[in-house]
């Protein structure tokens, strides 16, 4: 079989899969509902039989859940790739440069010292908007400081090692935070870093997807140096390649993605690492046009599973004896994660 028909055999099995997770996440939630009702809200029937509650679950409750959890583990997919290729280590990710740490350190000054309110100048709010944010105002803060370190710093690992210094001084504020806080606000900080794709109300929901679909735009313009960054930084240059301006680039879509998930869906792990790799092995490629199609498919895939696997437990499908309740998606996520990146390490020694 040509490698044409195989791949295009590997993209008509992906796009399947996705649509089939994502009609799942529509009929499998925290709460019953019959089959037949969620097909008739779906197809927006005149169906007196259907409850005001039920349309308000799927189409206030799971429908934004599925569309935040198809975006953000795009967009968490793409971020690890891009740090991957840009600093050629197979276990970056989102996190390893501290712009998850910023938005957690955004969203405990919020918890922990303003009580769950911002004030900016003479306007004040609080609730999911004051989170969102601290979040994004803290990634962008951590953003900030390693594109200017990027100026000095012209080594890759030396920036990597910065980058992991500054997620540890935030990691070490955000526990200093804690210790001085009240209770209540150490338990909305915990929920919070526990991960949700459920945090989103269809009102909200533009504004996130607009800010992914920026960071995935911008990776897939930089596609082409990308590969060409893989060939080493001194045959980049020899090609005309601009290795400062395209590592900040990579920086601002990395640290545009990373923070647009934090701040609305909580620091999620795993999806950004294992997913590049993942993506690597199904499509058996590394060049960049086909494998940011690729990560941004099954890191969507990976998202919208993961959303129902943390329902599962209070759906009735799995025996369960605890009460009602969702999982938190970090304690999910690491099911496809770890595996990926053992494999990683054992077949790379």
């Amino acid at each position: 079989m040509a490698a044409a028909s195989r791949q295009t055999i590997r993209w008509t099995l992906l796009s399947l899969a996705l649509a089939l997770i994502f009609l799942g996440n529509l009929y499998i939630g925290a709460v019953h509902i019959p089959f037949q009702s969620v097909t008739d809200t779906i197809l927006d029937k005149d169906n007196e039989a259907i409850a005001a509650g039920i349309r308000f679950i799927v189409l206030q409750s799971r429908l934004p859940a599925a569309i935040t959890a198809i975006f953000c583990g795009a967009g968490l997919a793409v971020s690890g790739l891009l740090l991957q290729t840009s600093f050629r280590n197979p276990l970056a990710g989102p996190s390893i440069l501290g712009i998850n740490s910023g938005a957690s350190l955004g969203v405990a000054i919020v918890m922990l010292v303003g009580g769950g309110s911002m004030i900016a100048g003479s306007l004040a709010f609080g609730g999911e908007i004051a989170i969102i944010a601290g979040a994004i105002a803290g990634s962008f803060l951590i953003m900030t400081i390693l594109l200017s370190l990027s100026a000095w710093l012209r080594n890759d690992l030396m920036l990597l090692i910065a980058g992991i210094l500054v997620g540890y001084l935030a990691s070490s504020i955000i526990m200093i935070l804690n210790f001085s806080a009240t209770s209540d606000g150490v338990q909305n900080y915990v929920l919070w870093g526990m991960g949700s794709f459920t945090t989103i109300p269809l009102n909200r929901l533009p504004i996130f997807i607009v800010l992914i679909l920026t960071g995935l735009s911008l990776a897939l313009i930089l596609a082409k140096p990308l590969d060409i960054l893989l060939l080493g930084n001194d045959y980049a240059r020899n090609l005309g390649i601009n290795i400062r301006r395209t590592r900040n680039l990579l920086l601002l879509a990395t640290g545009l993605l990373a923070a647009a998930a934090t701040a609305f869906c909580g620091p999620i792990s795993f999806i950004g690492l294992a997913v590049p790799h993942m993506a690597r092995m199904i499509m058996k490629t590394d060049t960049h046009r086909i494998l940011l199609p690729a990560t941004m498919i099954i890191g969507a895939l990976i998202g919208a599973t993961c959303n129902i696997l943390s329902v599962l437990p209070s759906s009735g499908l799995i025996p369960c004896t605890a009460s009602a309740s969702l999982l938190p998606l970090n304690a999910v996520t690491p099911l496809f994660g770890v595996p990926v990146i053992l494999y990683v390490i054992m077949r790379r020694r």
